[in-house]
């Protein structure tokens, strides 16, 4: 499969395996591939990249380095297409025409004038080349030496010259001088250390008019000197009043040409200050993506919650029209759409119905070869792999409208466990090696997140059928009290819902309901199913029952909030006004949950059979509830209960009698 991935770069050079040095950007190629495209249109692009190890999107990407060992078969095979020995030079100038785009006209142009450029070449180059030191010398206004050592280990070719030469007469011409004149007294190919340029161009138009200006008023205070004794008065007003005219529309010009040329570098600067801005835009929601990830595992522990906000996080930050997160199966046979953006209600209705298998090993669909071989895929052209494709493949494509997008595996722990894919249909952006780069990161993020979502649901589950094991053995120790423990649950959860408890807190209260009386294991049958009163040592013996509670499930590993469920269910007996048992805790000293459960726990006790004593009408139990208060009960948490139990629970028992 992936054989049919050759022609379009997504095969690894040999060269970097090899790790050789990445030293020439690939603006330089793009000058190159921008030529071609203007006058070689013969010349099969992708053909010729693909032979030096490159690909469209790497030479897009102005982040992208090259080797020499690219750089040299590029060129060598360059020239035998074209038959141009000398392209390296025309390259070179071809970035400083107006066809040109201009990823280095756009560079360049920020600055203010050639000679402004070619004294920050020593800084400057670093962004084009890491082959060689550069180093410049103004020799005057229009006059610079610049002075190229190639690095120790650094095999430049001849051509490499020639497009240093086409390189700097493009920074000349780009500011609309003519071509400047380069000498070259000496060359690393000639047996010099270095190669040596001298470059000069010519001045300006608003140079010579203010050289005109200067010499014309010097004229004027000549003549003025050597006329004075020799005119009459009235000739020689007339003869300063000529020259004073005269200098200054000389002036006026020259302070217009410099005002044109001064327009003309502060449009370029803002050109440029506006796509730093927008890189900076675009690394700064680069950065922020990761960080708001990490803060949705946090916040989040259901496996939906977190896809929906990862792709609202996607969505916001970065420069894409539609995103899309698809996750396998725990047994890795097929994977299924999750969650996605800037799709269409009637495109998200068919992603949702959407699969891919994925133990066909001859499957050559995209996503599956991603997520099978674990490799990023980028794919500018959809059409050149149309023939590789099955037949469902080719509908899904269709029926998403795609021409060309990004496929991301999302691995953890070494394991592909979806994939995260992007692409651009309404703004047409091409997509870049940079994207997919900033894709993989972020995968690697959403993995993450995914797997530790995971980890809390199967700890969730795990918690889940622990209580039910507990809770049930309870039950099965005394049938006339079977359900109390649910019961006393759901009342604690309608009393957190009253009082707007929130969720996490909720939960801890929930389990600790649960599990109150599980201490009652301890207590023999004899005490607790005896019809008559407990004697005073009995009932000293059955108030055991919180110690042996929070004993019981101390040895339970409960983590994170959950840590509280133990000394929560061994206090619901204390009391507010601290007459209670067993640490005599009283008010706000007895944790909120103990009690909530203490009401809740008073509440179903008294409405439920007991051995010893019939069940009581609800609405007295309340009115009992009421007049404990702050003896017993908290008052708030009281009020809480009647609220929910008048105005839920009833209303929610009357409609199950109607249905049933």
């Amino acid at each position: 499969m992936m054989n049919s991935y050759v022609n379009s770069g997504f095969r690894m050079p040999d060269i970097l395996l090899n790790q050789e040095p990445l030293i020439y950007n690939s603006r330089i190629i793009h000058s190159y591939v921008q030529l071609l495209k203007k006058k070689y249109p013969a010349v099969n692009i992708t053909d010729l990249l693909t032979y030096a190890g490159m690909n469209v999107q790497e030479v897009n990407d102005q982040g992208h380095w090259f080797s020499q060992s690219q750089v040299d078969r590029f060129y060598d095979r360059l020239v035998e297409l074209t038959g141009r020995e000398n392209i390296a030079r025309e390259a070179g100038r071809y970035s400083a025409s107006p066809e040109s785009i201009g990823v280095m006209r756009q560079y360049v142009l920020g600055l203010t004038s050639p000679g402004k450029v070619y004294e920050l070449l020593e800084k400057t180059s670093a962004n084009f080349t890491r082959s060689a030191k550069y180093e410049s010398r103004m020799l005057s206004s229009n006059k610079v030496q610049v002075t190229v050592t190639p690095y120790p280990g650094v095999s430049e070719k001849s051509f490499q010259c020639e497009n240093r030469k086409g390189f700097f007469e493009a920074i000349t011409m780009i500011f609309n001088h003519k071509q400047p004149r380069i000498e070259h007294p000496e060359c690393i190919f000639k047996g010099d250390p270095c190669c040596r340029y001298l470059i000069s161009w010519e001045k300006t138009y608003t140079t010579y008019l203010k050289l005109i200006r200067n010499y014309a008023l010097g004229v004027f205070v000549l003549l003025g000197l050597v006329l004075m004794p020799l005119l009459p008065a009235r000739a020689l007003f007339s003869v300063f009043l000529f020259f004073a005219i005269l200098v200054l529309l000389i002036s006026y010009a020259a302070v217009q040409a410099e005002k044109k040329e001064l327009n003309e570098s502060l449009e370029n600067l803002k050109d440029a200050s506006d796509q730093l801005v927008d890189q900076i835009e675009i690394n700064y929601n680069n950065r922020l993506v990761t960080q708001e990830i990490g803060q949705i595992i946090n916040r989040y522990n259901n496996l939906s919650d977190v896809l929906r906000e990862v792709v609202l996080v996607l969505e916001k930050r970065l420069d894409f029209d539609r995103g899309m997160i698809m996750l396998a199966n725990r047994e890795k046979t097929l994977m299924r759409f999750q969650a996605g953006f800037g799709y269409s209600p009637e495109q998200h209705q068919f992603l949702q119905k959407l699969y891919f298998h994925l133990d066909n090993p001859d499957s050559k669909g995209f996503f599956v070869v991603s997520f099978r071989d674990k490799k990023p895929l980028l794919i500018n052209n959809i059409r050149e792999f149309e023939n590789n494709l099955s037949s469902r493949s080719v509908g899904f494509v269709q029926k998403m409208g795609a021409q060309s997008f990004i496929c991301c595996p999302i691995i953890c722990d070494n394991e592909s466990i979806g994939i995260l894919a992007v692409d651009n249909i309404r703004t047409r952006r091409l997509l870049v090696q940079s994207d997919m780069s900033l894709l993989m990161g972020i995968s690697h993020f959403v993995g993450i997140s995914i797997r530790h979502t995971e980890h809390l649901e199967a700890q969730k589950k795990q918690l889940k059928s622990v209580l039910k094991v507990l809770v049930s053995s309870i039950d099965a120790r005394d049938p006339v009290t079977k359900g109390h423990s649910e019961w006393v649950a759901e009342f604690s959860e309608g009393i957190c819902d009253a009082m707007g408890i929130h969720n996490e807190e909720r939960e801890v209260i929930r389990v600790a309901a649960l599990l109150h009386d599980y201490g009652k294991i301890a207590i023999p049958d004899s005490m607790l199913k005896k019809p008559d009163k407990l004697t005073e040592h009995e009932y000293e013996y059955v108030k055991f029952h919180v110690d042996k509670t929070k004993e019981i499930l101390d040895q339970i590993n409960f983590e994170g909030p959950l840590k509280a469920v133990p000394a929560i269910a061994a206090a619901h007996h204390e009391k507010f006004d601290g007459s209670g048992y067993p640490g005599g805790l009283r008010g706000k000293e007895i944790p909120l949950g103990a009690r909530i459960i203490a009401v809740a726990d008073y509440f179903e006790a008294l409405t439920a059979n007991r051995y010893y004593s019939d069940p009581m009408p609800p609405e007295l139990v309340i009115n009992i509830l009421e007049e404990q208060v702050g003896i017993f009960f908290d008052g708030e948490i009281v009020e809480a209960f009647i609220r929910y139990y008048r105005n839920e629970f009833l209303n929610r028992e009357t409609l199950k009698m109607s249905l049933a």
